[in-house]
């Protein structure tokens, strides 16, 4: 590209000038696609519809919809506007949901009709704007008012768990959403002939930043599956002409279980370049298993909503370092101490970070704010260090933090609802090694004298509460729970104690 675009609509706009009749954008459930031109047409449309239904530019838009070409649709027809998409993830419970619309004051909704169910009992706490959206299709509005965007203004609101267990809202801009796809596509070496596959939800970061914003920026497409198939995706990668896909470390454990002999015989996928891989490191055995058996590079990456998506991956060439989340990728990195100075080489500190793909800040939360963007850095919370080369590890995760199959957990959250149930004196989430999701949710339960509860039935209690990935797979009963001198759980001794077991 030439000039760097301000705004989102900028971007699109270059590349349906520059290559309007080339593909953009692949439903692989249904196998319709639209080139560039046909791709902002419908945008267009969905901005009209959503501008006739009184949104307007600083608006936030909640989206409540399955990985879709229609949820690529929304998001863009929020960007039109000058309002704010915002993304909810699609496994949370009704009242977690009803949170995020009524902290993000959101005007409208756009949804799916298969999330009725989720969404009817909790009528009295959504925007009086509901849209169904399950196809592009029924946005038949004419006219969209043209809204001046700059670069600092907001384009998405998406939530991040928060160690008190109550999500914050990470306000993006068009700046940080387009720096990122930048980053990411220049440090990867994409281009226009790069079609990426997106099977992460798009309700995540990830999906948004690594395989559609980037594909975007690159002048390349990218194809939309409903979600991860092992049995299918290599048929995907073959029929598609796959360059690259997005991935955690559990997707690789599954392809790997399903195809233990490789890719099948007939399918085409030597244009396939790498995948790329976040959320939680790659265990060291699958990547190295991943790679011998399929031929393709796992390129390992670090990043957080925060920081729109990725701040490192690994270079994709003969310098990557297996067991690294590799090097800064164009914002600036450092290894800090608790008096925030600079660490040398090999010493364990807090990852701190600058940049244009830092966040401009939590949605009115002016305590988390201070807490995070001290010193003119913004503070991850996450543990590792530098090597001599640049190159950065990630050894420990904010607080207790559980990442399970690339889902972020907190086990206060958790705690919260535990501590709830009328049997329980004392509880405490953890998370415990799971050969395929990386990690599993653990609980460690004291009942109160004279109480019976079972497993099952706490597991139950905590499903009617919590979305089902949050919820505890097992549950110990104990008699205390260690804690330290000033009374704090020992949570990770707990979850070295249960991991041994």
């Amino acid at each position: 590209m030439n000039a760097e675009s301000q705004s989102i609509p900028e971007l699109l706009n270059q590349w349906v000038s520059r290559a309007p009749d080339k593909p953009f954008l692949f439903s692989e459930a249904d196998k319709r696609q639209f080139t560039y031109k046909e791709f902002e047409a419908a945008v267009k449309r969905t901005a009209a519809m959503l501008a006739s239904r009184g949104v307007r530019k600083g608006d936030v838009v909640s989206l409540l919809l399955p990985n879709s070409v229609e949820y690529v649709i929304a998001y863009f027809a929020c960007w039109r506007l000058g309002a704010l998409a915002g993304p909810i993830n699609s496994l949370l419970k009704s009242q977690e949901i009803a949170y995020v619309i009524s902290n993000s004051e959101a005007k409208a909704l756009l949804m799916n009709s298969e999330f009725l169910p989720v969404i009817d009992p909790i009528r009295g706490d959504l925007p009086e704007v509901v849209i169904p959206f399950d196809n592009e299709a029924v946005a038949t509005g004419s006219h969209a008012p043209e809204s001046q965007i700059d670069a600092d203004d907001e384009a998405i609101i998406i939530y991040t768990s928060g160690t008190t267990g109550k999500p914050k809202g990470c306000l993006l801009t068009h700046g940080n959403v387009i720096a990122n796809a930048r980053q990411i596509s220049t440090w990867l070496g994409f281009n226009e002939t790069d079609r990426l596959l997106t099977t992460m939800p798009l309700f995540h970061m990830n999906a948004v930043s690594v395989t559609t914003m980037s594909a975007l920026y690159a002048g390349g497409s990218t194809v939309v599956s409903p979600k991860f198939s092992a049995s299918r995706f290599w048929q995907i990668i073959s029929d598609y002409r796959i360059t690259s896909f997005g991935s955690v470390a559990t997707m690789l454990s599954m392809l790997l279980s399903t195809y233990p002999d490789g890719v099948p015989p007939g399918l085409k996928t030597e244009q396939l370049r790498f995948a790329m891989c976040g959320s939680a490191p790659v265990p060291a055995e699958v990547l190295r298993r991943f790679e011998e058996t399929f031929k393709c590079l796992v390129i390992e990456g670090y990043g957080l909503s925060e920081s729109t998506c990725r701040s490192t991956f690994n270079p994709p060439d003969q310098r990557r370092r297996a067991g690294s989340c590799g090097l800064p990728i164009g914002n600036e990195m450092r290894i800090v101490d608790e008096d925030d100075r600079e660490l040398p080489e090999g010493e364990l500190g807090e990852i701190v970070l600058r940049g244009e793909n830092v966040l401009k800040g939590y949605y009115k939360n002016d305590a988390a704010n201070a807490a995070a963007f001290r010193n003119g850095w913004f503070h991850t919370g996450d543990i590792g260090y530098r090597d001599a080369d640049g190159f950065y590890y990630i050894v420990d995760r904010k607080s207790d933090m559980i990442i399970r199959g690339g889902e972020n957990i907190y086990p206060r959250e958790i705690d919260e609802v535990l501590y709830q149930h009328p049997d329980i004196a004392a509880a405490a989430a953890v998370g415990v090694k799971d050969d395929l999701y990386g990690e599993e949710v653990a609980a460690v339960v004291v009942l109160k004298p004279g109480a019976s509860s079972t497993e099952q039935e706490v597991i139950e209690f905590c499903k009617a509460r919590l979305a089902d990935f949050k919820c505890p797979k097992t549950v110990r009963f104990v008699e205390d729970i260690p804690k330290g001198p000033t009374g704090k759980l020992l949570k990770r001794e707990l979850a070295k104690t249960l991991s041994a077991d």
